[in-house]
């Protein structure tokens, strides 16, 4: 069956529709996966569109998690390659200005159409301490750079990275130690009581924080010291909150690490025969 020209380019727009409407569709799922709310995708190639749209913060949570693919980075911190087609080489340079120019930066994207601007995705890491840096709409290359690297000396300089969780479990054992013989369980058949932190929901062992606030951390504990058998494991009995000047930025449950069984009969009956033969026999 012989198609016309004009028939031809319909099928082919109607194929690449289909592609792209599919590509949408993956990539709206995706950023709903990632926990997006404020993207929405209808063309894989960025161009101008009403329903095409993202936020600044919401480019970075996409950036971190692209960035977890090794192929990815390598890709975005290549400054510049060599590719052969067909027998012909062809050299490729990244777009990226601030790549081997400003101190720790490795990737990651530029941007532009009319309705955008100028836009930059930086990432950017020193002394271990890792920032990704989101500018948009900016109106010349210029000012795209310039304040791209305003903004990631501004965080470098002002911000520190804490291990938040030594200081969570050391101010917990200390806590633990001054405290620990202060909590009362009725009729418990043993003292073997203990407690632990349920950080199962922590996202990172470290934190960022304003220099001026870096001995502003606090972990004050609230808990109940009085309790009735059975006392069961992973029963909450408090909770730690993390405050940074006075400020709680998340909070931890304090959780019994084992099972304290309630007396019973046979306990009293080996308490009175054990206690009998030592007086008898002392």
């Amino acid at each position: 069956m012989l198609v016309s020209g004009n028939d031809a380019a319909v099928a082919l727009a109607e194929f690449i529709s289909g592609d792209i409407n599919n590509f949408a569709i993956l990539m709206n799922q995706k950023a709903s996966s990632l926990g997006l709310v404020s993207s929405h995708f209808v063309t894989p190639h960025g161009l101008d569109n009403d329903e095409h749209y993202t936020t600044a913060i919401e480019l970075a949570k996409i950036t971190d998690y692209a960035l977890e693919n090794e192929i990815f980075r390598k890709i975005v911190s290549t400054k510049n390659c060599t590719i052969n087609i067909d027998g012909h080489t062809k050299a490729l340079n990244n777009t990226n200005e601030l790549l081997g120019y400003l101190d720790g930066v490795y990737g990651v994207k530029t941007g532009f159409t009319n309705g955008a601007n100028r836009c930059l995705v930086t990432c950017c890491k020193r002394n271990d301490f890792d920032i990704i840096c989101v500018v948009l709409g900016c109106d010349t290359k210029k000012y795209r750079t310039l304040d791209s690297i305003s903004l990631i000396n501004y965080a470098f300089n002002n911000f520190t990275q804490i291990n938040i969780k030594k200081i969570i479990f050391d101010n917990f054992e200390k806590w633990k130690k001054e405290n620990l013989s202060s909590f009362e369980i009725n009729k418990a058949s043993t003292l073997d009581f203990d407690l632990y932190l349920d950080i199962s929901k922590m996202i990172s062992d470290t934190i960022v924080v304003e220099n001026n606030k870096k001995e502003k951390i606090s972990t004050p504990i609230q808990y109940i010291t009085y309790f009735d058998t059975p006392l069961y494991k992973n029963t909450p009995i408090g909770k730690m909150n993390i405050n940074i000047d006075n400020e709680t930025i998340f909070d931890i449950d304090i959780l019994s690490k084992n099972t304290i069984k309630r007396k019973n009969v046979f306990y009293y009956m080996y308490f009175i025969a054990k206690n009998y033969f030592k007086l008898q026999f002392s």
